[in-house]
């Protein structure tokens, strides 16, 4: 819990000037001396990454099972997933290991959120060069649920490992994509519809890996003026249902930037592959931990709002309940602001 807790400061010291500040707030948290750096990366050096990793995933079924019941926010009675990937830029001088293009070093965040409380499902840590469309094949994949990616997940022989599973997917098509219309469908166009076709690919290669037809719905934001084109084996939902369900994977952006927001990339405690592991499964842990202490004590704020007050007030002896009492979020708009940054359009 000690890690979890670090993780809410964006360095150590951050860290060292609240306990200045607070000089008993290590002797609150059970710390009996001072804590150092190097005794901090001591420990994630040399403690098995796994336990953290074992950990997280505990944690995750948890949350999952307590908001099975929250909404996905569109008309859906089936589970919604959201995958995505980030990369964690690292310091070249520091972390050698992670060298990937020659000059720049990093590690890849891939998460799948589930869109029922945007609690994360799976999440696996990979070198930086590694492509995303290959966690298609690490997926836990449940029968009837929707998976919502980005472009880059256009992989016709993953896609087909869902479609062959009994799953559901969303994704946006890529602007070279080949295919021949086999049917189309009338569209609201007052509602930025433009297209509902029935595709079949015509690329050999991309026919060889994906031989059944595809549907292929063209919409237009327009508040934006952006056009998307986008992919499913769902053949039943209303169209602007699939492009709203396309929307919510902005919550999974939402999620990586709280991981690094609160993660201060340049203050890894420890410069090994484990340290690195162990700090950001640590901050999946801390994630997780404060979404299950929202549900379980019903808490009003949204779960951003929750982390955020958290983060601020983690060495302050006040109870819970009463630190969320008086917080006022009607002045707070990052819920908005973010959706629009990350849109992806």
């Amino acid at each position: 819990m000690a890690f979890a807790q670090l993780t809410f400061r964006e360095s150590l010291r951050d860290l060292e000037l609240c306990l200045r500040a607070q000089p008993h707030a290590l002797y609150r948290l059970g710390f009996r001396s001072r804590v150092t750096r190097s005794t901090v990366a001591y420990a994630n050096e040399h403690r098995d990454c796994r336990m953290f990793a074992a950990l997280a995933e505990v944690l995750m079924r948890k949350a999952r099972r307590l908001y099975a019941g929250d909404p996905v926010g569109v008309e859906l009675v089936e589970r919604a997933f959201a995958l995505e990937a980030s990369a964690i830029d690292l310091s070249l001088r520091l972390f050698l290991w992670a060298n990937w293009t020659g000059t720049d070093a990093a590690v890849k965040l891939h998460a799948l959120l589930d869109l029922r409380g945007n609690i994360p499902a799976f999440v696996a840590l990979t070198e930086g060069q590694r492509h995303e469309c290959y966690l298609l094949d690490e997926l836990p994949l449940e029968a009837g649920s929707f998976y919502v990616m980005d472009r880059g997940y256009q992989d016709c022989a993953g896609l087909h490992r869902l479609h062959r599973h009994g799953a559901f997917f969303v994704v946006r098509a890529k602007c070279n994509l080949g295919f021949y219309v086999c049917a189309s469908r009338p569209v609201e166009r007052s509602t930025g519809l433009r297209c509902d076709q029935t595709i079949q690919l015509n690329g050999l290669k991309a026919r060889a890996a994906y031989s059944d037809r595809l549907r292929r719905i063209r919409y237009v934001d327009q508040e934006l003026g952006h056009s998307l084109v986008l992919l499913t084996n769902h053949f039943v939902l209303p169209a602007h249902t699939i492009t709203e369900l396309y929307r919510r994977r902005w919550q999974v952006e939402l999620f990586f930037k709280w991981i690094k927001q609160n993660l201060h990339i340049r203050a890894f405690l420890g410069h090994t592959p484990n340290a690195v592991k162990t700090q950001l499964w640590s901050a999946v842990c801390t994630y997780t931990l404060v979404a299950i202490l929202k549900k379980e004590l019903g808490l009003s704020q949204t779960l951003h709002q929750t982390l955020q007050v958290l983060s601020v007030h983690a060495f302050e002896k006040t109870p819970i309940q009463q630190l969320f009492s008086n917080f006022d979020t009607t002045n707070s708009t990052a819920s908005n602001d973010n959706q629009l940054i990350f849109s992806g359009l």
